[in-house]
């Protein structure tokens, strides 16, 4: 690679490395805090008054969840994504759409569960390591975690460490249950940037962060 090359990435990866923040959702005293390097370094970086090192690179890097090359602009165009993802189907008729791409890390699906006839069992639970965040889109869900059995309506959001036993149905008839789930296979948890205002036109609290138990 030229010298003028070299200068020109060199040169590229500050404003990259703003955008990359920017998506991260985290601010110049964020980052420093988390990874050491001063804010003042940071922000000279970011305007391309200073140039990064490769420990800071590595460092930005992995606080970004971004690749090296991808910050250096070298990264492989993404391979064409198909017109419509296929939802996948379980024995149970419940279909799962797969929302991001990533093997690692946070990723979300959307699940449908099918309407039923006759009133629901106990769902089965399972364990294993990670965490969810799951919300209610449409109809009713049942949510036995450990020993609570929760009914979910559209817009109750419930979270918990996957260790925990937990199995999830319809919670009976009327109609199909949509819901969101954002999991982290490593124990990767949502990090919230801002508070709801509290005052009279605030919501109720969350079903399973209350630690209501309903029966369906």
């Amino acid at each position: 690679m030229a010298a003028d090359d070299v200068d020109g990435t060199l040169a590229a990866i500050g404003p990259r490395l703003r955008t990359a923040r920017e998506h991260h959702g985290a601010t110049l005293a964020g980052v420093g805090c988390a990874t050491g390097i001063s804010t003042s370094t940071l922000s000279r970086i970011e305007t391309g008054r200073r140039k990064p090192t490769l420990e800071v690179l590595l460092q930005l890097s992995k606080e970004y969840g971004v690749s090296l090359d991808e910050l250096a602009g070298t990264a492989p165009a993404p391979a064409a994504e198909p017109r419509a993802r296929a939802p996948l189907s379980f024995g149970d008729d419940k279909a799962v759409l797969p929302l991001t791409r990533y093997v690692g890390g946070l990723h979300a699906h959307k699940h449908v569960l099918p309407a039923l006839e006759d009133p629901p069992a106990r769902p089965r639970q399972v364990s294993h390591e990670g965490y969810e965040w799951l919300c209610v889109l449409y109809g009713r869900l049942w949510l036995a975690l450990g020993d609570q059995d929760l009914i979910l309506t559209p817009g109750d959001v419930a979270e918990f460490d996957t260790r925990t036993p937990h199995g999830v149905a319809n919670a009976g008839p009327g109609g199909p249950v949509e819901y969101l789930i954002m999991f982290g296979p490593q124990g990767e948890r949502l990090r919230p940037r801002t508070s709801p205002a509290a005052g009279p036109g605030s919501r109720r609290p969350n079903r399973a962060q209350a630690g209501r138990e309903e029966q369906p």
